[in-house]
């Protein structure tokens, strides 16, 4: 048969949030589409047929459904084609897909066109009512959010943003940008992967997100994925029963039962191994756990933010990362800019640290020297934001007066912008060799220059060093810049 009884059988579902519900049967097999809409109507669910795609598609130009349930393979097209259509013109009409056959990489495809979940042949009536449940409740759960009459506590949320703690609203098109996509997000339940390098303050992000939500008043807990083993990932993720396994002296709650209601942020989730990838993917689909050593299943409210620094598409490419948790969790996707795409929103940054660690040194230091702010402006900042902000704290504690002056700046950040500004120096003052590829004299000045450069930048114009490397004594090396027209940079401003 191909609707197989199961666990209690043809078991309508009575709930009156479910018998408002219109759902379209898309199946050229009338039979099974006669099945399952009697099946479907006994539940309480207003139901309608369609054989074809092209029927389908007129009959939605008649009337809206809140659901459509449709066979992959039809005479006329097949239920790809009926998704991508579906999408484009009833975006907030869920799809649920029925396959004859379980196919990892169709099932991720459709999931990724945009459809609601898949269902393979045999049906099972409590499978297929499970499936269209999880797609009211999700839908009911939005609607709560976006649709549904303001509250005071909506309204308190829409009046109020709140940042967190380090985290500043900057000036610049980088940041705005990001305040854009945190302000859109954060009043839905969606699940977001935020994207970065490292120190970019990708869980200042999801605290923000977090504080900007309905869930503000629920837990959020963070847990770093980084270091996490195959030994302890289930333990950690869901938690174990006492005597579950040896050394189980006491019932512990996991992260995902921890954060139930409120914000679950999974950091460096690119370097979680396959294995743990597949116990982890059940949780966030089906958003039901079970503790070690217990069979009672614990349903979850929980909304997922996971971070990484790595490009999950080339480790999904390279067989690292599973394609279907991917996509599980890109609902929605923030990229976070470095600290020096941010401009001059670095010295907001550099402002709001020093306040912080004034507070904390109990000093009283006004800013920085015009010559601290070009450091700071020009400087890579590699380290990001988690950088910036352990170097102001330092200067806070060596600085003495009430300014922060460039003799306390640590030497990595002096050396690279010395070297910085000694290249925009140099560059100016480059000779124009003639491009004349037959001149021998002039290919092997040019190469002269090249060969002095790179060694004076990489000893930070240090001739003795750099007459060393090159196997000549300093008066040659003089002599050699001179004729190259290689002087030198002039002195540095930055102090």
């Amino acid at each position: 048969m191909f609707l197989s009884a199961r666990s209690g059988g043809l078991q309508p579902n009575n709930s009156e949030t479910l018998m408002k519900k219109k759902i379209l049967i898309v199946d050229d097999e009338v039979n099974i589409g006669l099945l399952l809409s009697k099946f479907l109507t006994r539940g309480g669910f207003e139901v309608a047929n369609a054989i074809s795609g092209v029927s389908a598609l007129e009959i939605l130009s008649r009337e809206t459904f809140d659901l459509i349930l449709c066979d992959y393979r039809l005479h006329d097209t097949d239920g790809r084609e009926i998704l991508i259509k579906v999408k484009e013109s009833y975006p907030s009409t869920y799809v649920i897909i029925i396959t004859g056959y379980s196919d990892i990489k169709l099932a991720v495809e459709l999931i990724k066109l945009g459809a609601f979940d898949y269902i393979t042949k045999p049906l099972y009536p409590d499978e297929i009512l499970n499936t269209i449940n999880k797609a009211f409740e999700s839908q009911k759960t939005l609607a709560e959010v976006e649709i549904r009459p303001k509250t005071k506590d909506v309204e308190a949320y829409e009046a109020e943003y709140v940042n967190y703690g380090e985290y500043i609203d900057g000036q610049s098109e980088a940041s705005s940008k990001l305040l854009k996509q945190i302000q859109l997000i954060a009043p839905t339940s969606y699940s977001v992967i935020l994207t970065g390098k490292s120190g970019t303050g990708k869980e200042c992000i999801a605290k923000t997100i977090h504080l900007n939500s309905l869930r503000r008043d629920k837990p959020f807990v963070a847990m770093d994925c980084g270091s996490l083993t195959k030994e302890l990932a289930g333990s950690e993720f869901f938690g174990h029963e006492k005597g579950a396994f040896t050394g189980a002296l006491f019932t512990k709650i996991g992260h995902f039962e921890q954060a139930n209601g409120g914000t679950l942020f999974l950091d460096e989730v690119g370097n979680l191994s396959y294995e743990i990838q597949a116990t982890l993917l059940r949780a966030v689909q089906e958003r039901k756990i079970k503790r070690i050593g217990s069979t009672k299943e614990i349903e979850l409210d929980v909304r997922i933010i996971v971070a990484t620094n790595e490009n999950l598409a080339d480790n999904i490419a390279k067989g690292t990362f599973r394609e279907d948790l991917f996509h599980r969790f890109n609902e929605f996707s923030i990229h976070l800019p470095s600290l020096k795409e941010r401009g001059n929103d670095i010295l907001l940054f550099a402002n709001n640290f020093l306040a912080v660690a004034n507070l904390e040194l109990n000093k009283k230091i006004r800013g920085f020297s015009e010559g601290v702010k070009k450091c700071f402006l020009n400087y890579s900042w590699p380290g990001n934001i988690r950088e910036l902000r352990n170097v102001i704290r330092r200067l806070a504690l060596l600085t003495e007066g009430n300014v922060i002056q460039v003799d306390v700046l640590p030497l990595e950040l002096l050396n690279y912008v010395r070297n910085y500004d000694k290249e925009k120096t140099v560059t100016l003052i480059k000779p124009k060799l003639e491009d004349k590829s037959k001149d021998l004299k002039n290919a092997a000045q040019k190469a002269e220059y090249d060969a002095i450069l790179n060694v004076l930048m990489k000893v930070n114009f240090n001739k003795t060093k750099a007459a060393q490397i090159l196997k000549i004594d300093r008066k040659t090396l003089y002599n050699k810049m001179k004729a190259i027209k290689l002087d030198g940079p002039a002195q540095s401003d930055y102090s």
